[in-house]
């Protein structure tokens, strides 16, 4: 009796796995309006204009101004950037500022690429579109959306984009590259209302019938819920950052025996060193490393309005604090965070520079109210899917964790060095992950 209790058992789950594992399920995409007040009675004006980012002498005596208004206080002895960003480091940084930072010379940089805006669904979107240069009779440009996260921008890809649109190697894939600006961040507007937009304004308005999608931190949300709604347009997904959604059975196991089973899960030295031991490295850095996240997905307001829109000094440390940790977590015992060792001084504040001229830092800590309160839906993706895996990763995500989700992973790429801000510290070696895993979709050689 026992025996054929435990065979029927056994062919029940294997039937209900098989039957699952058949089922493709598909966010649907819906119309909506995100802009003040009600949808207009008349038709919406859709058009593409040019942007230009300007520099204002007014705004920018204003934000010297505040600048010099900014009281320092000390960190404690010893704390380097254990505690948040160091203030005797910061003390450097709004130095250079101040007097040597050239915001005239930054903004003529900005404006080397194409700047668009259009309305989609009430709100003005923009976007860097990037055209190659010269393409050669015969060869076709490959469509590319990549979408930034925070406390990045569009201006992270901005050393990656002419490796893509013009690739040195002629063998390499002609890239034709979108980067927009997230709703609510840098100059694009902030939805008016609640409600679940993460994914639904950012899977309007393709000008392509098909092309591939590049994302990181909240890029990575925004890209796998376009391949959710939209499977048949997004011909590959690459992402640098997949943490799980969903741990399901095979994580748990994994997680239990791995690292006395290592490649019964596929584990190699460098996912043991991540991974354990589980307390210190799943949950105790997990809660270092998110007090922002709570706040922000809770009471954004509260923050933004704390001080981070009135004082340039808060915002930069916010900011640049991130940016120290999540590309390190070691940066965090240096008097300096690190954060010169992988960036330069310029590039981190134009990033700061870009939310401080339009006001941005409450509306884009908003979105996390959105994410939490409508959480991302958990069903796996089947568009083919490339992932970059950098070392030094905020969340480190094995192979095995990420096929979980993304059921049509073709690439797995354990990157030699790099973390959370990527395409900004290593764009040769995203770029190059980027081409091998579309050559893979394209059918093309290396």
């Amino acid at each position: 009796m026992f025996t054929e209790v435990l065979v029927a058992l056994v062919v029940g789950g294997v039937i209900y796995f098989l039957v699952q594992k058949s089922k493709r399920h598909q966010l649907k995409s819906e119309d909506g309006w995100w802009g003040e007040g009600t949808p207009p009675d008349k038709e919406e004006d859709v058009s593409i204009r040019p942007y230009t980012v300007r520099m204002d002498n007014e705004e920018l005596q204003d934000l010297y101004t505040r600048i010099d208004q900014t009281q320092s206080f000390p960190s404690l002895e010893d704390s380097q950037f254990t505690y948040g960003f160091n203030s005797q480091y910061l003390q450097n940084v709004v130095s250079y500022w101040r007097h040597d930072f050239d915001w005239r010379r930054q903004v003529e940089k900005l404006n080397k690429y194409p700047h668009y805006k259009t309305n989609i669904e009430g709100i003005d979107v923009h976007y860097v579109h990037v055209r190659p240069k010269n393409l050669p009779e015969g060869v076709t440009a490959v469509p590319l959306l990549m979408v930034h996260g925070w406390p990045g921008s569009f201006y992270e890809f901005y050393r990656m984009i002419p490796l893509l649109t013009e690739p040195s190697n002629p063998g390499d894939i002609v890239f034709e590259v979108v980067c927009p600006s997230i709703p609510g961040y840098c100059f694009s507007e902030a939805p008016h209302k609640k409600g679940k937009w993460l994914e639904r304004i950012e899977s309007k308005k393709e000008d392509f019938q098909q092309f591939y999608a590049h994302g990181g931190d909240w890029g990575w949300i925004v890209t796998t819920n376009m391949a959710q709604l939209e499977p048949k347009i997004i011909k590959g997904l690459h992402l640098n950052f997949a943490p799980p959604s969903k741990p399901g059975l095979p994580m748990v196991l994994s997680i239990m025996l791995g690292r006395r089973f290592p490649k019964m899960f596929g584990f190699n030295e460098h996912d043991i060193q991540r991974i354990y031991p589980i307390v210190q490295n799943l949950v105790v850095e997990s809660v270092k490393e998110s007090g922002y996240m709570h706040i922000q997905a809770t009471k954004p307001d509260t923050v933004g309005k704390s001080r981070l829109n009135d004082s340039p000094v808060c915002l930069a440390a916010y900011i640049l604090e991130k940016i120290s940790t999540w590309t390190d977590h070691d940066f965090r015992t240096l008097d300096d965070g690190g954060l010169t060792r992988k960036f330069s001084l310029v590039d981190l504040l134009t990033n700061v520079m870009i939310y401080l001229k339009e006001l941005k830092p409450i509306s884009c800590f908003s979105k996390l109210i959105h994410f939490f309160t409508y959480s991302l839906p958990r069903m796996p993706v089947h568009v083919p899917t490339g992932f970059a895996c950098f070392p030094n990763e905020l969340m480190h995500t094995p192979k095995l964790w990420v096929q979980q989700k993304y059921r049509k992973l073709k690439t797995f790429t354990p990157m030699a060095r790099g973390g959370h801000f990527a395409t900004m510290e290593e764009p040769e070696l995203m770029a190059q992950d980027i081409q091998n895993f579309t050559k893979m979709q394209e059918k093309r050689k290396k």
